[in-house]
C-alpha cells in the first residue's frame, strides 16, 4: 500500500499539519526538521498528489531547468548541484538540453508548462525577448551562469570578468608576452566579460592584444582544436592562450599536440570552468574555477524565495571564481 501523509506524520512523531506545511513550504518549521521529514517520506516513497496540487493552484514542487548541453561537464555539474539543493527542499527537477535554439527552448517551457512547475531555472540563452517577457511574466524565472539584459530576472552567476583578469595576471607573471583567446559567442554576455577582464589586464600592463588572436569558437572540443591550430600556424604564434571554457582548452591542447607544440613549454593554456576534465587532461589544466554547487544552490533558494515571499526586486548575486594553478602554464622567456 501507498504511505499516506498520516503514515508520514505518525514516523515524524508530529502532526499532519505539521507535514503539510513542509510539503507546501509553508510555516516557520526548522530547517534541520524540515529535512527528517522529507527525509521519512523519501524513505516510504511518499508521494504527494502532484495533478491534484496543480488543479486548486497549489504547488507541484517541480522545477524545470533549462541548459545548453547536458553533456557538457559545466552544465552536468550545475544541474547535478540544482538537484541536490532542490531535493533538500522537496522538490523535483526536470531537465531539458536546448543547444541554444529558440525553437527547442519555446517547446520546452510549453512542455514544461503544461506540467504546471513552479518555476524555471534557465541556464541557456534566450534571443527573443517577446518569448523571455512572457516567460517571466508567467512564473518565478531564475537566470544561472547567463545575463538576462532584456528582461529583469533573478540572476546567479560567477564573476566573469575577474576570472579573465585572474587568467590574464597569471601568464603575464611567468613572463608571457604574446597571448591568444579563444571565446564563444560574444552575444553571450559572460563570454564577452570575460574577454574583456583578460583584455583589460594585458592592457594595463602595455600588452595588446591583437584581433586575429581573438578566436571566437562554437561550444565545442572541436572548434577549440580548429581554432588553436589556426593561431599556432601564425609565424607570429601566441605563448599564451586564454580558453573561456574547459571544452576549448581540451581543443587547444589536442591542436597543441597534433602541431608538436609542447604544453607548457611552448605554449601555456588557461582554461575557465575547473570541471572535472581539467584535472584529468594530460597535463592537468590551470582553470579559473567557477563555484558550480553555489551557483546551482543559491539558483534553487531564489526560486524558493520568490515562490514563498514574492519580492518585488529581482536580485543579482555575483559569485567569486578562483585561480586553480596545474601543469598546463609555465614560465616564458622571449
Amino acid at each position: 500500500m501507498k504511505a499516506t501523509i498520516y503514515d508520514i506524520a505518525r514516523e515524524a512523531g508530529v502532526s499532519i499539519a505539521t507535514v503539510s506545511k513542509v510539503i507546501n513550504g509553508k510555516g516557520k518549521i526548522s530547517e534541520e526538521r524540515r529535512r527528517e521529514i522529507i527525509e521519512i517520506m523519501d524513505r516510504l516513497h511518499y508521494q504527494p498528489s502532484v495533478i491534484a496540487s496543480a488543479l486548486t493552484g497549489k504547488h507541484t514542487y517541480t522545477f524545470g531547468l533549462l541548459i545548453p548541453d547536458i553533456s557538457n561537464p559545466f552544465f552536468a555539474e550545475v544541474a547535478r548541484a540544482v538537484e541536490d539543493r532542490a531535493h533538500q527542499l522537496g522538490y523535483s527537477v526536470i531537465i531539458c538540453s536546448t543547444d541554444n535554439k529558440d525553437d527547442r527552448v519555446e517547446r520546452y517551457i510549453g512542455l514544461l508548462k503544461q506540467k504546471s512547475v513552479d518555476g524555471i531555472i534557465m541556464g541557456t540563452g534566450i534571443e527573443r525577448v517577446d518569448m523571455a517577457a512572457e516567460l517571466s511574466g508567467s512564473m518565478p524565472v531564475v537566470a544561472i551562469g547567463r545575463e538576462w539584459s532584456s528582461v529583469p530576472v533573478h540572476t546567479v552567476v560567477a564573476d566573469d570578468y575577474q576570472g579573465g583578469r585572474a587568467a590574464a595576471s597569471h601568464l603575464l607573471g611567468l613572463g608571457h608576452r604574446r597571448c591568444a583567446v579563444l571565446s564563444e559567442s560574444m552575444t553571450i554576455i559572460s563570454s564577452r566579460e570575460r574577454v574583456q577582464g583578460y583584455r583589460q589586464a594585458l592592457e594595463e600592463a602595455d600588452i595588446p592584444l591583437h584581433n586575429d588572436h581573438i578566436r571566437i569558437c562554437k561550444f565545442t572540443i572541436e572548434d577549440g582544436r580548429r581554432n588553436t591550430a589556426l593561431l599556432l600556424a601564425d609565424e607570429n604564434r601566441p605563448t599564451a592562450l586564454f580558453c573561456c571554457n574547459d571544452l576549448l582548452a581540451v581543443g587547444a591542447l589536442q591542436a597543441a599536440r597534433e602541431a608538436g607544440v609542447r604544453v607548457p613549454e611552448q605554449l601555456s593554456i588557461v582554461s575557465f570552468d575547473n570541471t572535472i576534465l581539467a584535472a584529468v587532461t594530460d597535463p592537468p589544466l590551470t582553470s579559473v574555477a567557477q563555484p558550480m554547487e553555489q551557483l546551482g544552490a543559491m539558483a534553487v533558494n531564489l526560486l524558493v524565495k520568490e515562490l514563498e515571499e514574492k519580492p518585488s526586486d529581482k536580485q543579482r548575486i555575483v559569485l567569486q571564481t578562483e585561480l586553480i594553478v596545474r601543469e598546463s602554464t609555465a614560465g616564458w622567456r622571449s
